[in-house]
């Protein structure tokens, strides 16, 4: 026995919370027995590289290189994808992937290098293995994009499970690294290590915390030379470390850029993709799955609000909405698991007729969103458990015991989502709720999180899970545990509801997330690098392929002061998902509380937000199709500029407008780094020249935002009605947009992919001509049309 966990359980105990105190100490015991009976500790370990080159056997897309301890598989799939995979790893199974793995490149061959080596060349890539095992990746002119070097694996002396390894890799000295979920330290990713452990924090987090809800073994390398992506296809548990390049001024002798990845365990296979980040954003895409596109409402404003009271507190809430002119379009609730065999007491309390709150408030334009937990309290005549345990769906150890963990409720037991079974069984709980007015879910604690008085705070590594009949332990269903649950979700409301689009995010995940819908992180702490750190999130997140996700606005662990609830506020409603919350000790945390000045510049950020929807929904759009995120890095269109990959202070939102949020008090003008260009203040329509630095008002009132010269976006009218915003072209140029009408929710088409209108506009003198190009023709716009930036 330890004794400073002794201490630790006593004083849990002693503090005040013996409720969940007694409950947290017995986990954390638990635990500690479970995983020692469970995987013996590492002992004694001998290292291994993969030796010389002895043959290699040609293939679709590739071929196999044997080496003198290992082997190397390598294919260039049709989409212009990379995989490698060592010790005869493949592509499947994996969690990541959508559709099974993509076809292999038929023109792709696997042809003799110098000094012994082999080398894949295909159209847009070539790989080039050295005869020890190292790998370069080319683009087809020659450049090297990266040089991964011989893997180095630490196996168990006499056998056994546990195999380490280790895979170092350089890139150019210029080179910026990107991704790895969401970080909040970011978007940059700076010389450090990270973690690959979705983790709760347990406390409100800024930007040096690490790691968090949402890691993937996924990063983006922007350098002068091009991008690419690499995804090491391992869900346990590991670091990345990563050292920036230094160039050398004109000496000649630069230090490369450094990347190197530790996994306890899982195959040592790999991905990459070469190209601009548009073109790696959409193969990623293909790779592993389109993104859910989310009913329209999703686009709207969201509020969550800690220990909402009942029915009446939410009816008052949503009339204040109302009374001072602001929109609303959902309120999440803690209403617990996603249904029941019988509705659980505590919500028969404190909302009393469900359905009938949810009719009233549909009425008004709001839906509610359920907060939805794995953890499913130990109570016998509860619906969701005794199902659960009828079926053996909850997670078990070693001996075959359900794990019991600590949840919110009390003690609780966890669905084992690995299971294709269990996410049917847990799928089918969704109708209830859906039935009883609920239009969406939010995951949360889905970690997953069980709450232990000491010894981390996820369920013990030695519980067992099916993955998906290959059997294992937690140490590799962790990671991946949030994802299946949101798989499970997605598909259960696709089911109960198949003409609606489903409204589903989640606070973890893994690669492949977007398939099952977006991410929304809350724990944020309260003050301005908590408001940094949420735009940190969201662009990490976007550049690994989930394009819908947020932050709440206004922290969890305090109540933010006038100015920085409006500045949260203000970049909240330029991100993908828009989510105000208040946590325990922040009042209700609406607008009105902060001031009448506050309050009237929160409705100016709101209803302009509204009045963005349709070109958020074309955003959207185009994310199902292309992968390409709604909020981008100011150099998502010229990696090559070095100034820009430098910039982490403002953002793309598509390719027609430039976010620059105040991330700091006192800030009533900011200086703003433009891409190549005219751009023009939405303001005041003061043109600017890029590329350069800009200095731009940014009183309280707003936070600039500029329109790029010749860009088309739609926009909600006065009537409700669209209408085309165009910023002028500068004289002698031109521009153009694509916008994609919604369809709706709840409609025949809704899930249809409407068809993408293409506008033009040129530039005459002091008019501008907007047309519609048709496979047929050219023709006027079937909207009004309303142009800016004239003067």
């Amino acid at each position: 026995m330890d004794g400073r966990d002794l201490v630790r359980s006593v004083g849990v105990v002693g503090a005040g919370r013996a409720a969940r105190g007694w409950h947290t100490v017995r986990a954390a015991w638990r635990m500690r027995r479970s995983d020692a009976t469970g995987p013996a500790p590492r002992g004694a370990e001998r290292a291994r590289v993969p030796g010389s080159v002895v043959e290699a056997e040609p293939g679709p897309g590739g071929g196999v290189i044997r080496f003198a301890r290992s082997e190397l598989r390598v294919a260039v799939a049709v989409n212009g994808a990379v995989f490698w995979g060592w010790d005869g790893a493949r592509a499947e199974p994996s969690y990541a992937l959508a559709g099974g793995c993509p076809e292999p490149d038929p023109r792709a061959v696997l042809e003799p290098d110098k000094d012994g080596g082999r080398r894949v060349v295909a159209e847009r890539v070539t790989v080039v293995v050295s005869r020890h095992g190292a790998i370069e990746v080319r683009t087809p002119g020659g450049v090297v994009l990266r040089r991964d070097l011989p893997p180095r694996w630490w196996e168990p002396v006499g056998g056994g499970q546990g195999r380490r390894w280790t895979q170092r890799s350089e890139v150019a000295a210029d080179a910026r690294f990107f991704g790895l979920g969401g970080r909040a330290g970011g978007p940059r990713l700076r010389t450090g290590t990270y973690r690959l452990w979705n983790t709760a924090p347990g406390r409100a987090f800024g930007c040096g915390d690490d790691p968090l809800y949402v890691t993937m073994p996924v990063h983006l390398v922007v350098a002068d030379a091009g991008a690419h992506l690499v995804f090491h296809d391992s869900s346990w548990d590991g670091t990345v470390t990563l050292r920036e390049g230094e160039e050398g001024a004109g000496s000649g002798h630069d230090l490369a850029g450094c990347c190197e990845v530790r996994m306890d365990g899982g195959p040592l296979r790999c991905w990459v993709m070469v190209g601009t980040p548009a073109r790696v954003l959409r193969t990623w895409a293909s790779l592993t799955g389109a993104p859910a596109l989310p009913p329209s409402w999703a686009f709207g404003h969201h509020h969550a609000r800690r220990n909402l009271g009942g029915g009446q507190e939410v009816r008052r809430m949503v009339s204040g909405y109302r009374e001072h002119a602001l929109p609303l379009d959902a309120v999440h609730l803690d209403v617990g698991r996603p249904a029941g065999r019988q509705v659980p007491p505590g919500d028969r309390e404190r909302l009393g007729d469900l359905p009938v709150l949810a009719e009233e408030l549909r009425r008004d334009g709001v839906r509610l969103v359920a907060t939805v937990g794995p953890a499913v309290p130990v109570s016998r005549g509860d619906g969701v458990y005794d199902s659960g345990a009828e079926a053996g769906a909850f997670v078990r150890d070693a001996a075959g015991r359900t794990v019991r963990g600590v949840g919110r409720a009390g003690e609780s037991v966890y669905p084992d989502f690995t299971h294709a079974r269990v996410r049917d069984w847990w799928g089918g709980l969704y109708e209830e709720r859906l039935g009883r007015g609920v239009a969406g879910f939010w995951h949360d604690m889905n970690e997953p999180t069980s709450f232990h008085a000491f010894g981390g705070s996820t369920l013990p590594r030695s519980a067992r899970h099916a993955l998906e009949g290959r059997g294992g332990d937690h140490r590799e269903a962790h990671n991946v545990y949030g994802l299946c649950m949101a798989r499970a979700g997605y598909e259960g409301l696709r089911a109960a509801s198949p003409r609606q689009r489903p409204f589903l995010f989640s606070r973890s995940g893994w690669a492949g997330m977007q398939r099952h819908g977006g991410a929304c992180s809350d724990g944020l702490a309260t003050g301005w690098p908590g408001l940094r750190a949420s735009l940190s999130l969201v662009l990490g997140l976007g550049l690994c392929g989930v394009p819908f996700s947020g932050a709440d606005v206004g922290g969890s662990d305090g109540r933010p002061s006038p100015e920085l609830y409006l500045r949260w506020l203000q970049l909240g409603a330029w991100l993908p998902f828009l989510r105000t919350h208040a946590g325990g000790r922040a009042g209700s945390g609406e607008p009105w509380e902060f001031g009448p000045d506050v309050l009237a510049h929160a409705r100016v950020a709101l209803l302009g937000r509204r009045r963005l929807l349709p070109y958020l929904m074309t955003l959207a759009h185009l994310a199902r199709r292309t992968g390409a995120p709604c909020a981008r890095p100011l150099w998502w269109g010229a990696p090559e500029d070095r100034v820009l990959r430098e910039c982490e202070d403002a953002f793309l939102l598509g390719d027609g407008l430039l976010v620059a949020p105040v991330l700091g008090p006192g800030v009533d003008r900011r200086v703003v780094c433009l891409p190549r260009g005219r751009w023009y203040d939405t303001a005041t329509e003061v043109a600017y020249e890029g590329p350069g630095r800009v200095l731009v008002d940014a009183p309280l009132s707003r936070i600039p935002v500029l329109a790029r010269a010749g860009a088309v976006v739609p926009v909600r009218g006065e009537d409700g009605g669209p209408v085309l915003e165009v910023w002028a072209p500068a004289p002698g140029q031109a521009g153009g947009g694509l916008v994609v009408p919604d369809a709706g929710d709840g409609v025949e088409d809704g899930w249809d992919e409407p068809e993408i209108e293409r506008y033009v506009a040129r530039r005459e003198g002091r008019r501008v001509v907007v047309a519609r190009e048709r496979e047929d023709g050219v023709t006027e716009p079937p909207c009004p049309v309303r142009v800016r930036g004239l003067g």
